[in-house]
Parts: structure tokens; sequence; C-alpha cells
């Protein structure tokens, strides 16, 4: 009775029974995570740098530079379509591996209730990289998932608490990597499919001190292969839901990513919003004839109707909007006034440097943001007026927004009705 008793808690090896666990699956499924998390904590360090955090305290969605922020720089503004590309590569990616990570962590559950705690220093080393592996990995994927679904509910800012609990998940990967992946090479290099094989003919994998293989098997209900292959297809169901959001014509698969969903209307204006003018308290009245754009520069302030913009210089770009939820849009064709120019009114027909850009939005995150010297200066950073050759709708920021290539969507500000160029803090 009391050996009965004793296998029936957690700590002990006999509790799991499943014959699935082992070394082998256990490293197949470690060096998929490897490739993949990997390519997320990389595109998602290049989220943080477009968001120039470093440039204004209106962008300052992350820590300072410190320790933290070494690596960050200017964010380029080529090629154009570069944001959309690894911020859809990073929630793509992100949202293709859950299958693969809860599997992951399925596999080795009886590690994380293993008795003693720590047998000798590296042992402990190892069980507290597991414990913050674990703990980050979830943190990080139900942040993610919940800020691309319900836009966000943890409490505080998404963007901090999403940038620290990175680097502490990365941190324990790169330990957990260090003291496992030779093994899981060297399981893989020697064993090969064949591991598939001595399951077929009903042996048992070799434990290798691994504490993975059960003394208990229980009687299979599915095969490794068999186990892979649901991995596998979940992902790939994961996928086909989730990719569609950066492409037009299949939009509809996007089941996963509800702001890149159905486009709105059709026409010129007939593509993606991800907030409205009524959603952040924008009135008729605000954008109506007496709306005015505000320039300001060493000249003093400037203020320009609609129609006076219309008799400057105009200029096109065909540039795509790029979330950080993952959607974009194709390239559209704006038309407005450049940026660089509008710096030339405020009296920096030289070297023009950064802008402080207000909305009129009356709630909501980056009702101001910031873009840096580089991206004023780029031909193709318009005050868009126009967008496929009609007037901008109200939800897509008439009476005026801008729109700069390679930028985060939320730094392509709408309903704009301030343009501060020069010093920022």
């Amino acid at each position: 009775m009391r050996y009965i008793s004793r296998i029936t808690t957690p700590d002990n090896p006999g509790f799991w029974r499943s014959p699935l666990r082992g070394p082998w699956l256990t490293s197949v499924l470690g060096v998929v995570l490897l490739a993949g998390i990997t390519l997320l904590f990389v595109t998602g360090l290049l989220s943080y740098a477009a968001y120039n955090p470093d440039l204004s305290p209106f962008n300052d969605k992350t820590p300072d530079k410190g320790l933290l922020g070494f690596y960050l720089f200017d964010w380029p503004t080529s090629p154009h379509w570069l944001y959309r590309l690894s911020q859809g590569l990073h929630v793509t990616v992100g949202i293709t591996l859950i299958p693969v990570l809860l599997a992951k962590l399925w596999s080795v559950v009886p590690k994380l209730f293993a008795l003693p705690p720590a047998r000798s220093v590296a042992h402990a080393l190892e069980r507290l990289s597991l414990l913050l592996l674990v703990g980050g990995a979830l943190f990080e994927f139900l942040t993610g998932v919940l800020n691309i679904q319900l836009d966000y509910l943890f409490p505080g800012s998404f963007y901090r608490l999403h940038f620290y609990g990175a680097w502490v998940f990365f941190g324990a990967f790169v330990v957990h990597v260090v003291l496992k992946l030779p093994k899981a090479l060297r399981v893989l290099r020697e064993r090969g499919l064949r591991d598939l094989g001595r399951e077929a003919r009903g042996e048992r994998e070799p434990d290798e001190d691994s504490g993975l293989v059960t003394p208990r098997p229980a009687a299979p209900t599915v095969s490794r292969r068999g186990a892979l292959g649901m991995v596998g297809a979940g992902s790939l169901l994961l996928f086909v839901t989730t990719a569609g959001q950066d492409f037009d014509g299949v939009r509809g698969t996007a089941l996963l990513a509800p702001h890149g969903g159905g486009d709105p209307g059709s026409g010129p204006n007939g593509f993606q919003i991800n907030k409205t003018a009524a959603g952040v308290g924008i009135q008729p009245a605000d954008t109506g004839g007496e709306w005015r754009l505000t320039v300001s520069g060493p000249r003093g302030g400037l203020r320009l109707s609609r129609d006076d913009l219309l008799q400057l210089g105009l200029h096109s770009s065909a540039l795509p909007i790029a979330c950080v939820e993952g959607w974009s849009t194709s390239d559209q064709w704006w038309r407005g006034v450049r940026l660089r120019d509008l710096a030339a009114l405020a009296g920096f027909e030289q070297d023009p440097p950064g802008v402080l850009v207000e909305s009129l939005q009356r709630s909501g995150a980056f009702r101001k943001a910031a873009l840096r010297d580089n991206q004023v200066r780029d031909p193709r950073s318009l005050l868009a007026l126009q967008v496929n050759g009609e007037d901008l709708s109200l939800d897509h920021g008439y009476p005026a927004r801008i729109i700069v290539p390679a930028a985060p969507g939320v730094l392509n500000t709408k309903w704009v009705t301030t343009l501060t160029f020069g010093e920022l803090r």
C-alpha cells in the first residue's frame, strides 16, 4: 500500500505513464523550438527598435537604452516593407509554434516535479532555468496572443511587460540550450528515424538518465509518429488561419487574427482599419471646415487649412500599413505633402530634424508620436490627404494623416492637427 500511494504522487517517475515521453521526442520538439524562438526573439527586438523608444517620451514603450536597450538603432525607412515582413513573421511564427510549445512542455512535465529539487549546483541551475523557461514561455505567448485577439487585457503597458518578459525568458532559454542542446543533437544524430522503428516493434526507448521514460508505461493510444503528426497538423492549422492577415484575397482565412479580418467595405478606402474615429472620440466638427494644421519650428507656428495643403506641391507614395498585431495591408497609393517640405516651411530648409505629431483623437494610445529625422527626410514620407485617388475617409484619418515607409502602424498618426519640428524632449 505504501508503494502504491508513493507512485500516485507526481514526484515519482511511475506517476507519468505515457510511453511517448523520452529523450527522442523531447529532442525533436526542442530543435524546432530552438529555431522558432530565436526567430521570435530577433523579430521582437526589431519591433521595439522600430518604435524608436529612445527618441521621445511619446514613443517610450520600452526601457531607456541602458543594459537592455544596447541594441537599439535608428530604424531604417528602406525597404518600405521591412516592418511588414518582420512583424508578420513574429506574429505568424509565434502562433504557429503554440502546439509545438505545448507538446514540449508536456514532454518534460515529469522534470518539473522531480525530487530532490537540486542534487548539485549544475542540477539547481538546470531546474531554475527550466522554471524560468516554462513561466517565461507561458507569459510571453499568453500576453502576445491576448494583444492580438483581445487588444490586451493585462494591467500596465503590454510593450514594457512583453519586453522585460522576453529578456527573462530568453535568458533562461539560452541557459537551457547550453545545458541540453549537445545531448539533444547526440540523440538525434545517433537515432534519427530509427527510434520510430523501435517503437513500431514495441521496444522501449532507452532512458539515458533523462528521467522522462516511465518505468510503468501504459498501453499506447498513439505512436510517436502520430503524436508528431498531430502537433504538425495543429501548427499547420494555426498557420493557415493566421498568415492570411498579410495578403489581399485571403484575409477571410485569418480567423485567429481579428484585426486583420474582413476588409471594411470596398472602394479606394476599403482596406484595414485598426482604430475608428468614433472609437477615439473624433467628432464631426473636429474635421470640418474649421480644421487647421499647425506647423511649428524656428519660424513660429503656421496654420494651414486643408485647401492650403492641397495648393502645396503634392507627391505620391505606394506604401503599406503594418501593425504590431501582425496584420498588414498591401501597398496603397497615398498622395499628400512631403514631411520634409513641411519642415522647410517651418524653417528647416536643410537637414530637417525629427517631428512630434499630434492627433485630434481624445483617447487611446499614441495620440502623440515622434518620428526620427531619417523618417522626415525620406521623400516617401507624407502628410497624406488622399489614398488610392480619393480623399481619406474619416476612419483612415481625414483630413490628414502620416504615412512613413517601414514604420509601425501606430506611428502613421491619423487626424493630424500639429507638427512640431525640432527638439522633442
